[in-house]
């Protein structure tokens, strides 16, 4: 089985570009990350299928040069998920636009407090350290 290498570094930057998309802030930025992606992974699965060949339709032609018909499925079950992600993604950055006026990923407050407690090396107050006694059970100490 031979690969073809143009299409296979093709689908490799197609994917390399969909991350960079999906770390962006705005979700239509994310979105049109996720749909790179598929591309680049259904682009593998066509060239992970190998050589093309017949149909695979049962008695159409030669058992030998049929294509084989499971990486066509798994691409068009890639599609239909892909389409599914997309319209979720698309609705939740309608609905941020309705609130908002804009489509950016707000940062989370735990997490924004998480950071500033991190960087001034504190224990957040939900921290509970805990030792074992001598006869295994949990101390809280306070």
């Amino acid at each position: 089985m031979t690969a073809n290498l143009l299409l296979a570094i093709t689908a490799g930057v197609l994917v390399a570009s969909g991350v960079y998309l999906l770390l962006e802030r705005s979700l239509t930025r994310i979105l049109l990350g996720v749909l790179v992606i598929s591309n680049g992974v259904n682009l593998l699965f066509v060239v992970a299928a190998g050589r093309p060949g017949t149909p695979p339709i049962v008695g159409l032609g030669d058992p030998e040069t049929t294509s084989d018909p499971l990486p066509q499925v798994m691409v068009l079950t890639a599609i239909v998920i892909t389409m599914a992600v997309a319209a979720f993604v698309l609705t939740v950055a309608y609905r941020s636009f309705q609130l908002h006026g804009h489509d950016e990923v707000a940062d989370d407050v735990e997490d924004a407090r998480i950071r500033r407690l991190a960087e001034a090396d504190a224990a957040s107050e939900s921290y509970e350290d805990t030792t074992f006694s001598d006869s295994g059970e949990d101390v809280v100490s306070e």
